[in-house]
């Protein structure tokens, strides 16, 4: 996988500061901004079935492969406007899908006819896309469901139920993946491996990994018989999907450990000390024991469909914060109910949930759906961008690795014009792609690098960097790596002062000393250290042999302070 790169988020960031006003900016930047986190899930669901968020044009000549192509770069163009750093793209869509695969058909949406390919692979361009603008993309399968008789019908001999009856239930009109059946969870694990194999996908995003609705009547009582042991018919149930949840983590870590696996729970995960999820919860009402799996470490990120107010949003959204056993919680934000048809609620009540969310300290939130967002159906996009109106990092799984080593600068060069950074590449961990760097400036001897506006660079693939800053301050810049589940590395601190990066004579004019502790050191163009010993303001270099060294100054905890090359 190639570790997306944030550099379209942050371009406002990282435009070059042209005056000393605009450099002290970046590290004072007053307004209500301040309050955004460094890391924060920015997500939406965009929906493919029905073609409710994309595709709206079908292919049916070769024009409109572009037409569908454009249709996708232009909600793209929208979310990265809005900062949305993730999307998860339905790429399951009820036993049929949007890309080639070699084990369930192509979705109608494409094309209008089932199985039919639209000509390219809609799954590839999205990433490719996504990744363009800074956002990750997560694959979102609809797990169990499979369609209406009428839609299974369509499919004919490709439908699941034709090609592997065993494997599923006609339940109420409908047909479903049996979780009953331990080969339902090989099944859906072999459609991750399939996509996690082939694309550079960031997630996986498991949607209706759970069972119907309302279970009453739920044909499994022979399966339950065989399989269900000495545990009651509950407890076996939720270890049904459990099955699923596991098998997909399991598959995916091993395959690439950075790919985020997710799942969209019902909002409410149990009954509530003093508040009744009213008969509609997570683990009694559809066997998901979704905070027991990230307690078991099968589950990165889940993303509850909190789509309640009042009683039935706060307290449990609270609850998901309490109980996310290190891992992340984003809670699914409703903002369809702003339309009449589904409630119409007064927009102060998203406000307050995107509000209340940060506040109980969860890691973003997820919006469903896209086309209500981008369209500002009910205001929707001006509620979000009036909270949500600076980049954020998706946050980091910093229980996959431990943090990479911090870079090694080996080149500071200050002019009038600006500063010229070089550092040694940093080695991502056995089997991870290749590591990335961020580089951050403030005016002044101290730099937070927890606050975005000091960032100048974010997540690029080079070890070097120039920056065009015309200012005779004094600054503190800092570089540091980051891997690709996002944890980013210890800083390297950098102190850029203005001298020449050449100097002839037997006396080195430098600096006043930033710090106290600072030492010298000196090396030849074999990196042999020819000079190790205590600072001072004008060095002596008269009895150096002839040749071309290279000075620095270094703090006592070895960060490099200024650098200059000398001649004798």
């Amino acid at each position: 996988m190639t570790l997306l790169s944030l550099l379209p988020l942050f371009a406002v960031a990282q435009n070059a500061v042209q005056d000393s006003e605009q450099l002290y900016n970046i590290g004072n930047y007053r307004n209500k901004s301040l309050q955004s986190p460094k890391y924060e899930y920015r997500a939406v669901w965009l929906t493919t079935i029905e073609n409710l968020d994309w595709p709206h044009t079908q292919v049916k000549t070769p024009a409109d492969v572009e037409r569908q192509k454009t249709e996708l770069v232009v909600i793209l163009d929208s979310l990265q406007a809005m900062h949305i750093n993730t999307v998860l793209l339905q790429t399951r869509v009820r036993g049929d899908v949007i890309y080639p695969s070699s084990i369930e058909p192509f979705s109608h949406v494409l094309t209008g006819v089932s199985g039919k390919s639209p000509g390219y692979d809609p799954l590839a361009f999205a990433i490719e896309e996504c990744h363009k603008r800074g956002m990750q993309l997560h694959a979102w399968l609809v797990t169990l469901p499979l369609g209406k008789v009428e839609h299974v019908r369509r499919l004919g001999r490709n439908s699941l139920p034709s090609k592997k009856n065993s494997l599923c239930t006609r339940y109420k009109g409908s047909w479903y993946m049996e979780p009953g059946n331990p080969a339902t969870a090989h099944y859906i694990t072999e459609l991750v491996k399939e996509i996690v194999n082939n694309y550079d996908v960031d997630g996986i995003h498991l949607d209706y990994v759970r069972y119907p609705d309302s279970v009453d009547g739920y044909p499994d009582g022979s399966l339950f018989v065989r399989h269900g042991k000495k545990m009651s018919l509950a407890a076996w149930r939720r270890s049904n999907i459990t099955r699923i949840a596991s098998s997909v983590y399991s598959a995916v870590k091993e395959l690439k450990p950075w790919v985020r696996v997710s799942c969209a729970p019902l909002g409410k995960y149990n009954n509530l000390t003093r508040y009744s999820s009213l008969g509609w919860d997570a683990y009694n009402t559809v066997y998901q024991d979704a905070q027991g799996w990230l307690r078991d470490g099968v589950m990165d990120v889940l993303f509850p469909m909190l789509y309640f107010n009042g009683n039935n949003f706060y307290p449990f959204v609270l609850d998901w914060c309490e109980n996310r056993y290190g891992r992340h919680i984003a809670p699914g934000i409703g903002i369809y109910r702003l339309l009449p048809e589904h409630g119409g609620w007064n927009p102060i009540e998203i406000k307050r949930q995107m509000h209340t969310s940060r506040s109980a300290n969860a890691n973003g939130i997820m919006m469903f759906r896209t086309a209500h967002l981008v369209g500002n159906v009910g205001g929707a996009r001006d509620i979000y961008t009036s909270i949500y109106d600076r980049p954020a990092f998706v946050p980091p799984m910093d229980w996959i690795a431990d943090a990479p080593q911090k870079p090694q600068v080996t080149l500071c060069q200050r002019d009038e014009e600006g500063v010229s950074l070089e550092w040694n590449a940093v080695e991502p961990a056995d089997g991870f792609p290749v590591v990335r760097y961020n580089v951050y400036a403030a005016i002044g001897d101290t730099i937070d690098i927890s606050n975005l506006n000091n960032l100048v660079a974010a997540e690029q693939t080079v070890t070097s960097f120039r920056w065009n800053c015309r200012s005779n301050n004094s600054m503190t810049m800092a570089v540091t790596a980051v891997d690709a589940c996002g944890v980013e590395s210890e800083p390297a601190y950098i102190y850029p002062s203005i001298a020449g990066s050449m100097e002839r004579g037997s006396l080195i004019g430098l600096p006043e000393p930033h710090s106290w502790g600072q030492r010298i050191v000196v090396k030849d163009l074999f990196d042999r250290q020819v000079y190790y010993g205590k600072y001072c303001r004008r060095f002596d270099v008269s009895g150096f042999a002839a040749g071309r060294y290279i000075l620095t100054v270094h703090n006592r905890h070895g960060a490099l302070l200024h650098r200059v090359e000398f001649v004798r």
